[in-house]
């Protein structure tokens, strides 16, 4: 776990990461002090990469009001500082660009799940189909080709921003039943048009979206996609889909798929257990032949340690173990006696036995 990484130019100083995770604390999809603290945090605590939450790239494809957002270039400024900040603490910055389709247009989640009204500043929501997430949700309307194309413009362009801001990974959001993931699966997607029923038309909005954000983004610069390796629902997404659909990706310029699940079914049975979803990044890391990052109910510096060790991915990206613990890198490292980067100012509180080393320098 505190092996250097590389993907294309970047080294990774180890394979600990930030999951992306919403703070719905922005207006108007603005970057503010708040994410500057949080990501900067963590940062601060040994992470080797910090990826910026899911960052809308056009207002329709927000979750909530509170949603980051890169569809405008007023949004880079906030956002070069932050990666900025990271890279001054030794770490890598990646910024997840999402699209929430049919599953936007919501409160934020600490005002209860709601679709929002008219008067709360709702609008319009589009998907594959005009099916609901659940009763709780909009019925979106079906995009049409014209609306499909300006999504793809959309995240190219938000590719653009994102280098502009001097990110070093760039994540495209296929994952948690948001626009992407909801064309991929049979559940949410019943066109009968060219991006609709087979596994080659419900995936050619993800392959026309990633082409044109490789495109967009150099080709220096890895490029990952959040997938969600299964449905969990008979019939619907399975982990056969994520391994053929990692092979496509890593041909169309992808160096990593990030394996996450679920979201797309409002009542599947997950079995949450601890790492419940590595034998995802496992499978695909070992048949598409494409480096993965494992995610999920990773809290533990030995349980992390030996997802890399044993081969099963090649990152861990831990989510509500770094809310818990922002300095889980430097931690974790304590714990398994092995070396870590404290900031200089915090060198006094550093473990008497803990090893430590400069950053690793672009």
């Amino acid at each position: 776990m505190f092996s250097p990484f590389q993907l294309r130019s970047v080294t990774f100083p180890n394979r600990i990461g930030v999951s992306p995770m919403c703070q719905y604390s922005s207006q108007d999809g603005f970057a503010n002090d708040w994410h500057l603290v949080h990501l900067g945090a963590r940062a601060q605590g040994g992470a080797g990469l910090v990826v910026v939450e899911a960052s809308a790239v056009t207002p329709q494809g927000r979750i909530t009001p509170a949603d980051m957002g890169i569809w405008k270039e007023e949004h880079t400024p906030m956002l070069q500082r932050m990666a900025r900040f990271v890279h001054a603490q030794g770490a890598r910055a990646g910024i997840q660009l999402a699209h929430a389709g049919r599953k936007a247009s919501m409160a934020p989640p600490s005002k209860g799940e709601h679709l929002l009204s008219a008067a709360e500043g709702g609008w319009i929501t589009v998907a594959p189909s005009a099916v609901p997430f659940s009763e709780k949700y909009s019925v979106p309307q079906a995009l049409d080709k014209a609306g499909i194309d300006a999504i793809v413009a959309a995240f190219a362009a938000a590719a653009r921003r994102a280098q502009a801001a001097g990110f070093d990974l760039l994540e495209i959001h296929a994952a948690h039943g948001y626009l992407l993931h909801e064309f991929l699966s049979p559940f949410s997607n019943l066109r009968t048009d060219s991006y609709g029923g087979t596994f080659e038309n419900r995936a050619r909005l993800l392959l026309e979206v990633t082409d044109a954000v490789r495109k967009a983004w150099p080709d220096h610069l890895p490029l990952s996609v959040r997938i969600s390796a299964s449905d969990w629902v008979e019939g619907g997404w399975t982990i056969d889909d994520s391994v053929q659909l990692a092979t496509v990706l890593r041909a169309h310029g992808v160096d990593l798929v990030d394996c996450s699940s679920g979201g797309n079914v409002p009542n599947a049975s997950i079995p949450l257990a601890p790492g419940y979803q590595v034998p995802f990044a496992a499978r695909i890391r070992k048949e598409a032949g494409i480096a993965t990052a494992a995610v999920g109910m990773i809290t533990d510096p030995a349980q992390a340690n030996r997802i890399i060790a044993e081969g099963e991915a090649d990152m861990v990206l831990l989510a509500r173990e770094m809310l818990r613990d922002p300095y889980f890198g430097l931690h974790a490292a304590a714990a398994l006696n092995e070396t870590a980067t404290w900031p200089e100012q915090y060198l006094r509180a550093a473990p008497q036995h803990s090893k430590l080393r400069a950053p690793i320098t672009q």
